[in-house]
């Protein structure tokens, strides 16, 4: 055979390919690799789902259950719960150098827009017309007693539950971390 003829036949064939393949769905990726991963089985949570009782995907957990790494606080959001935290909860963590240090980086994370960067009340929050917070060593709580002299239970409830315009920050910080931040809180009352 003539090269020139298998030349001319090759190129015909890949021209021929080419248009055949540019004429299929645009919306098409070809072929798959793995299906599973582009059209899962499995239900989303929102989706309905024929398999339980209640047509739902989400179930919620059975009562009593608690999540795996899971930390209770067994007192109650009120001022009896308030008191009994205060006479009975203390840190399990050492007072180290570490624990202080990562204490103040989540302070002025989460705490000194409000609080300020000192504890004093004076944060950006407050600059921008919202009520100022008690300042930690000379301040009032609004719960009876000065702020220099609340204990690691009292602030734990506190981070936990929230009081007055400050919102819980159960979900922003462990427990671990909210240790930390009341061992940074007590260095900043005795300032």
């Amino acid at each position: 055979m003539n090269k020139i003829k298998v030349l001319g036949i090759a190129v015909a064939a890949i021209t021929a390919t080419t248009v055949i393949t540019a004429c299929k769905d645009k919306r098409s990726t070809g072929w798959e690799y793995a299906p599973n991963m582009y059209e899962h089985i499995a239900y989303d949570p929102d989706q309905p789902n024929p398999n339980f009782k209640d047509g739902l995907t989400a179930q919620k957990p059975p009562a009593g259950t608690i999540p795996v790494g899971f930390t209770t606080f067994d007192y109650p959001n009120n001022l009896d719960g308030y008191n009994k935290a205060g006479a009975e909860v203390t840190s399990p963590l050492p007072q180290t150098p570490e624990n202080l240090a990562e204490g103040k980086v989540l302070f002025e994370s989460f705490c000194s827009p409000c609080h300020g960067m000192n504890g004093q009340g004076d944060g950006l929050v407050v600059k921008h017309g919202f009520p100022p917070p008690p300042s930690y060593s000379t301040g009032q709580s609004s719960r009876g007693g000065a702020m220099k002299d609340l204990t690691d239970g009292k602030i734990y409830h506190t981070i936990t539950y929230g009081v007055n315009a400050m919102g819980s920050y159960a979900s922003q910080l462990e427990p671990e971390e909210r240790w930390k931040v009341i061992m940074y809180v007590h260095h900043l009352q005795k300032q």
